[in-house]
């Protein structure tokens, strides 16, 4: 039998899932932000209040996940815990001291976000800003990235260049002298890089949409 604890808990997770907090599960659902507060699991009379189906539906529907997986999140031992990771601006990475040589968070300026854990303990969360990602990522997504994880042809990768630009590609193709990367946005073109043009790349794991 679900309990109210279990419920609510699992919204939380599920609002950590898509890198949001309570209230902003419930914008991102079309409903009031208050919905899924601390404040309303409870009513004034201290008797518990249960999420409705509706909102809990349209929440589901909101971050792109199935009843199956929200039930995961119901039980701890079957749910990904939630960790930290730090969180920059997308626009923010090109700057100079966000990153070492090697594509790894450094230096300050870092915020931070909950996402499921990842085994690459030096993933981080960048936030999209503007229309150029679009359709695959809109302005206000975060997406997680590894610096860790294997690249194969066809993922969504980040991409910095020792000029210090940042982009959000599809790899098409990586030999020993250049990063063939295909733009997001059928309005923005194709890139080539050479190879001794790029200070890294890391796959792009997961976004909050």
């Amino acid at each position: 039998m679900l309990s109210h604890a279990q419920v609510w808990s699992a919204i939380d997770r599920l609002a950590a899932r898509a890198g949001l907090s309570a209230s902003g599960l419930a914008r991102r659902a079309g409903l009031d932000p208050t919905t899924f507060n601390k404040s309303k699991r409870v009513t004034p009379a201290g008797r518990a209040r249960w999420p409705s189906t509706e909102s809990l539906a349209k929440a589901l529907a909101a971050t792109g996940t199935s009843f199956d997986t929200f039930v995961t999140l119901i039980e701890p031992s079957t749910a990904a815990a939630a960790r930290a990771v730090p969180l920059l601006g997308f626009a923010e990475a090109g700057a100079g001291g966000y990153f070492d040589d090697g594509g790894f968070p450094a230096g300050e300026g870092w915020d931070e976000i909950a996402f499921p854990a990842v085994t690459d303990e030096h993933a981080y969360a960048l936030e999209v800003s503007g229309q150029s990602m679009e359709p695959a990522y809109r302005d206000g997504d975060v997406i997680l990235v590894s610096p860790a994880a294997p690249i194969r042809r066809g993922d969504r990768v980040v991409v910095r260049t020792k000029d210090g630009e940042v982009l959000a590609k599809e790899l098409k193709r990586r030999t020993a002298k250049s990063i063939e990367l295909k733009s997001l946005n059928a309005q923005h073109a194709d890139r080539t890089l050479a190879t001794s043009d790029v200070l890294w790349i890391a796959r792009i794991l997961w976004a909050s949409q």
